[in-house]
């Protein structure tokens, strides 16, 4: 296999979290939110780990790498305006030496599971474009200025990361300038010709956005230790 690289894209403020704290440096079982989604890509053996971050995210981060991850081989990013900003300084920081496969995944996504992040990289290089999602469970209806109608939720499809790539697909697709348009690194890379091969993810692999989230978080957590 290709050697494998993660993003983790953590430069938000968690506004919809509420609070002072950006959701990312958030406690959950004692823990801050961001180094449960690290360790498990540290826990890939050979992964090479970029964390992107914005510039009070760099500040407030150096604490917490010292109590909990010490020795982790992290390479800190700055983050950008956008995610799309962000993914593309990383971009620029990953050395050449040849393909690779690269993982792009939220920092507040913790629950994502080994076996999600192996499937993708597998995936990933042999289809070169690779987006985890899940069916909808609820009925789909879409708005516009005629009004609005429904849709057939089984073609619906909830997107979620890891969203893994060949880091020479990602590279020819992250040349173009910032769109709008560009909701996730799929929309990007589709936007450069690509089709998006989807995979499996878990209905346990949340975005911790509201404090709701955190609380399922939580029981998700306890779940998984029982």
């Amino acid at each position: 296999m290709l050697r494998k690289i993660a993003i983790i894209v953590a430069s938000g403020t968690g506004s919809r979290m509420g609070g002072e704290v950006p959701k990312q440096f958030l406690l959950l079982k004692g823990k801050p939110v961001l180094v449960h989604t690290l360790e498990k890509f540290l826990s890939i053996g050979g992964c090479e780990v970029f964390l992107a971050l914005s510039e009070a995210g760099l500040a407030a981060w150096e604490p917490i790498a010292r109590e909990y991850l010490p020795d982790a081989p992290l390479t800190l990013v700055k983050g950008g305006e956008t995610r799309f900003h962000s993914v593309k300084n990383a971009l620029a920081a990953i050395e050449e030496e040849g393909d690779a496969l690269v993982a792009i995944h939220d920092g507040v996504r913790p629950f994502v599971t080994l076996n999600i992040l192996l499937n993708s990289f597998v995936a990933a290089e042999s289809f070169g474009a690779v987006v985890a999602c899940v069916d909808s469970k609820d009925s789909v209806r879409i708005t516009g200025d005629e009004g609005n109608h429904a849709l057939n939720r089984n073609r619906v499809k909830l997107i979620q990361t890891p969203q893994t790539f060949r880091l020479s697909v990602l590279r020819e697709a992250f040349k173009v300038a910032y769109d709008e348009r560009f909701t996730d690194d799929a929309s990007v890379v589709e936007n450069s010709g690509n089709p998006i091969h989807l995979i499996e993810g878990s209905y346990s692999n949340i975005k911790l956005t509201t404090p709701e989230d955190l609380a399922l978080g939580e029981l998700i957590l306890e779940n998984s230790e029982s």
